[in-house]
């Protein structure tokens, strides 16, 4: 693979609008909230799904107060009980004592919050009787799939879990992913396919674990829906969720790594992780909530490390996010209002400079929050830009993001402060990475200084910088 063909890759704009989103929610909520179960049978009554305060405005508002900006319910799980009033099964809410359609709810609160909304959809059913017939149950499924499709407004997200089981007749189904994908283009055609899907990426892992080099640009096979599925979780099995990427996904896109490649795609990470230990709500985890110093080491190295963060929320018994996690939610916001709240590169009197620039690709770009963008003159591979403050302040963060329109370029960098060191070198280094992509957060130690330099020392072709922001 020519490193042309690497800088080449570019994002669809539904990958982009959803990068955009940075952080999402996943709300698991359902039959296994009332029975206490992470993957229930199927052999559940609707009548053990019983909410007394269902109140999908009150989810909303704690995932915003976080800066939360979209959310996927679980409108169905591997149980097959159904959250929306859906024609193909009585196994859904409308034969609970809770006849409401919960879709129906979350998409209007969702809209007046703000939120973008989202649907996780279980291809295996344990519950269908049809399941594993083959085409019966393809049929079924993309029937019940339509219904979301389009019922509940512009959709930014279908997520499919890639586990496949026996079903009630004791057979496995093979599933149409094609034919799923083609429903979601013909009806949804800017919300993205992910986890089994073309468009999104699982990260590998559920444990908030990230790479330290996450690329978008990797191997095509890894979008094959059928491998996917099979490396997936086959059991309840919390050994799973919480492993580590394994060692030899560490690298999915440096030049080492596409060296023997033919095709390469843009497919971007998302990691999920839950704010609890399960991913359905247990009252026994009510103290087990992640702390928010966990939580906002996570929203950086993914959100920093050219992913989207997936956090999962449950709602309780009651039907209500519970308290504890509120809490958790609105502390995070804060933590992050208070770190990011104020650029001090967004302030008068800041210099910026760059030893080369193309025309019409200033340096001063990368002060606005646009989508104006610089890069050097020419192909070089490294370049340095330096940053004067009007002040000397305290710093501890430097976000970078690439304009990914044109790809994803930069393989290592430094970032240096001014700050008087013994021997007279005035600059010290405070941080080194390798890719930026979207966006990447450099985290150091505080340090003082009124002065900043960044050194790209290796790219594709030539860098790219949409954004410099200093914190």
């Amino acid at each position: 693979m020519d490193i042309q063909r690497m800088a080449a890759i570019r994002p669809h704009e539904r990958q982009i609008a959803w990068q955009k989103l940075e952080f999402s929610a996943f709300l698991h909520f359902g039959m296994n909230t009332f029975t206490g179960q992470e993957w229930g049978s199927g052999a559940e009554s609707p009548a053990c799904y019983r909410p007394a305060r269902l109140d999908t405005d009150q989810w909303c508002a704690a995932l915003v107060s976080a800066g939360i900006r979209s959310c996927i319910l679980t409108a169905k799980h591997h149980d097959g009980f159904c959250l929306w009033d859906t024609a193909y099964t009585d196994h859904s809410v409308m034969a609970s004592p809770c006849p409401q359609d919960a879709a129906a709810l979350l998409a209007a609160s969702a809209a007046k919050y703000g939120l973008r909304l989202g649907f996780y959809l279980s291809p295996w059913d344990r519950h269908e009787p049809c399941y594993g017939s083959g085409k019966a149950y393809n049929d079924f499924f993309c029937g019940q799939l339509e219904e979301l499709l389009t019922r509940y407004g512009q959709l930014y997200s279908l997520w499919f879990d890639g586990a496949c089981g026996e079903g009630p007749n004791g057979k496995r189904q093979v599933y149409d992913w094609e034919r799923y994908y083609a429903l979601i283009r013909r009806h949804q055609r800017d919300a993205v396919i992910a986890s089994v899907g073309p468009d999104v990426r699982w990260i590998g892992n559920e444990a908030g674990a990230s790479r330290p080099s996450e690329w978008s640009v990797v191997p095509a096979r890894l979008q094959d829906a059928h491998k996917i599925a099979e490396q997936s979780q086959q059991t309840d099995d919390p050994a799973f969720r919480e492993r580590r990427v394994s060692h030899q996904d560490q690298d999915l896109g440096s030049r080492d790594a596409l060296a023997g490649e033919e095709d390469v795609v843009w497919y971007p990470a998302e990691m999920d992780v839950s704010i609890r230990p399960g991913w359905f709500y247990h009252a026994e985890e009510d103290g087990k909530v992640r702390s928010v110093e966990n939580l906002l080491s996570i929203y950086e190295s993914s959100v920093g490390g050219n992913a989207l963060l997936l956090l999962n929320v449950p709602p309780d018994r009651d039907g209500l996010i519970h308290g504890e996690d509120c809490r958790r939610l609105a502390e995070l916001g804060d933590a992050l209002k208070r770190i990011y709240g104020r650029n001090m590169l967004a302030e008068d009197g800041v210099v910026i400079q760059a030893e080369s620039q193309a025309s019409g690709c200033e340096a001063a770009a990368m002060l606005q929050e646009d989508e104006r963008y610089w890069r050097p003159a020419g192909e070089t591979e490294a370049a340095e830009i330096s940053l004067r403050l009007p002040r000397t302040e305290r710093l501890s963060r430097l976000v970078l993001q690439e304009q990914i329109r044109e790809g994803q370029r930069i393989e290592a960098f430094r970032v240096y402060a001014e700050t008087p060191l013994p021997g007279g070198d005035s600059w010290k280094q405070v941080y080194a990475g390798t890719t930026v992509g979207y966006k990447k957060i450099c985290r150091f130690p505080p340090v003082e200084t009124a002065a900043l330099k960044i050194a790209i020392e290796g790219s594709r072709l030539f860098p790219t910088l949409r954004f410099v922001g200093a914190y």
